[in-house]
């Protein structure tokens, strides 16, 4: 029996796969969805569902505010997925598709085959054996113990576990499979074609049981199975990979007619066998994981140093003006970016930009932002001139689904007029000197989307006395951890700008309304004409 797989690619290019057996899954920020991504906020709460229907899978969005996509398009409504469909909203890209590999299906079945023999990790090992029986589980539990009292990698451990099971058992064939993500994947395995039922799969994964089906004869749908009869299997055993706390995996091996049936001695000995593998496995996973984890977090702090030196140090002094600029990436290096470029003529460019997603992904698109920026600068490049060029080399860069919000505007300091282009960023706020309010409002789209974009230029003049607040989105977007929806907002901001107050108490009180704890990077520039 296929199951219809969805691959899912995160925002750190990270992927998980999730075999479709349930009728209906959520997608969204909320913890309530069966598939939750907090972070991601370019997700709604409740974003989308992905719903079985006849002949299929269908995808509905519910609503959500930035929308989703199915192969480039706008998603309205619900539409039957295709093989090969690619469903992309917020950080997300989700491909569906049939399953890749053909080791292992379960199929549906919810009895116990005829003839079922159960037992427990604790039945196992209060079971008494025959005295020849004895000696041969303490031979092989002697074998396991000193095979596996090594350090190897989790690469050579599956297979190693599976040899030892199957000589442990004298069975010929079996296969060993492990959670990886939402579903189970075959880690090691000698044969193929192996069908389980999905009830055998339950008792063992969920339930925590060990089974033996001494005859597969004596059981009509066992009897029907093509594996059965193609590999002619006439006793089979499962039983779960559990450490203390959960189950793992599973261990299955199964023998023809030709070799002696299974028995619960062997029930039991794979049983406990099994559980020292467990433990076993979770040692080395955690190793490699502690391993990964150190040698991830010396590469970020050093890519967090390089980030910090990348964004200006200070800001520049330009008289009768007072600049300043703020960034606090959310994780370690994030995708924000401002900069103060100056101009061989005495202006100076002044810039904010957003680079979608968080992360070093995010960071690795804005450290190439910023080198193209720097480039293009060298020639005093209009407002105009500088974005359609940085578009353009987005572009051909292929970005997928990340893109670029950007604010470029060049001041000329003897009069105070700001020539911008602002290519769908968050409008930066003008506070006039007499308390009023401008915005200067975005002048064409987002960068790294479409070559043939169309932008325009625009101007403003700062007097005496007028502030200018340029930001990000995470700004305005902050919010209490448990209160998501109710953000710090536009018009805090504002009123916090014309107050007058310094850059550092508007990022104090912005990290305040979030607890500390921001969902986005963070960044602010203000221009004060003295």
């Amino acid at each position: 029996m296929d199951i219809t797989q969805l691959e899912i690619r995160l925002s750190d290019g990270s992927r998980q796969s999730l075999a479709l057996e349930k009728d209906e899954y959520s997608l969204g920020r909320a913890a309530t969805n069966d598939l939750s991504f907090p972070d991601d906020i370019g997700l709604s709460r409740q974003h989308l569902v992905f719903e079985r229907a006849t002949g299929g899978w269908k995808a509905r969005d519910l609503g959500s505010k930035n929308g989703t996509l199915l192969n480039g398009l706008p998603l309205k409504g619900s539409a039957m997925l295709q093989p090969g469909d690619l469903i992309t909203c917020g950080q997300l890209s989700m491909s569906y598709a049939p399953p890749q590999d053909r080791t292992v299906v379960f199929s549906p079945s919810g009895m116990a085959p005829q003839g079922t023999i159960f037992t427990s990790l604790a039945g196992a090992l209060s079971t008494a054996a025959s005295p020849s029986g004895l000696a041969r589980q303490v031979d092989a539990l002697v074998r396991a113990g000193q095979e596996l009292a090594g350090h190897r990698p989790l690469s050579e451990l599956f297979g190693l576990i599976l040899n030892l099971a199957l000589d442990a058992v004298e069975a010929s064939r079996g296969v060993l499979m492990t959670w990886d993500g939402h579903q189970l994947v075959a880690q090691a395995a000698r044969g193929d074609h192996f069908e389980i039922s999905t009830f055998v799969r339950n008792q063992v994964m969920e339930e925590r049981k060990s089974l033996l089906v001494p005859d597969t004869l004596l059981d009509s749908a066992l009897r029907e199975q093509v594996s059965i009869v193609q590999q002619q299997i006439r006793s089979l055993l499962a039983v779960p990979l559990q450490t203390s706390d959960r189950v793992i995996g599973l261990l299955y091996v199964d023998g023809s007619g030709f070799v002696r049936p299974f028995t619960p001695e062997d029930l039991s000995l794979l049983t406990v066998l099994a559980n020292i593998a467990a433990i076993r496995i979770e040692q080395a996973r955690l190793l490699e994981v502690e391993i990964a984890e150190a040698a991830l977090l010396r590469d970020m702090e050093q890519a967090a140093e390089l980030q910090r030196k990348l964004l200006p140090g200070a800001a520049p002094l330009l008289d009768g003006y007072l600049l300043e600029g703020y960034n606090l990436p959310c994780r370690t290096v994030g995708g924000d970016y401002y900069d103060f470029v100056p101009y061989s003529d005495g202006r100076l460019a002044i810039l904010v930009g957003d680079v979608s997603g968080k992360g070093m992904p995010a960071a690795l698109l804005m450290s190439s932002l910023q080198t193209a920026v720097h480039l293009l600068a060298e020639d005093s490049p209009e407002p105009l001139v500088m974005v359609n060029r940085l578009n353009r080399l987005l572009c051909a860069k292929k970005l997928g689904n990340r893109f670029v919000t950007f604010f470029f505007g060049v001041l000329d300091p003897s009069t105070g007029v700001l020539e911008y282009v602002n290519a769908g960023h968050n409008p930066p706020l003008l506070l006039r000197a007499d308390g009023s309010l401008e915005e200067l409002a975005a002048t064409g789209m987002i960068l790294g989307i479409l070559t043939i974009a169309s932008y325009a230029s625009a101007a403003t003049q700062l007097g005496t006395g007028d502030r200018l607040v340029l930001f990000s989105d995470g700004i305005t977007e902050a919010a209490p951890p448990a209160d998501l929806d109710n953000e710090f907002g536009e018009a805090r901001l504002s009123d916090l700008a014309r107050s007058r107050v310094t850059m550092e108490e508007i990022s104090g009180q912005v990290l305040t309304w979030c607890a500390g704890e921001t969902t986005d990077d963070l960044t602010l520039v203000i221009v004060d004409r003295l």
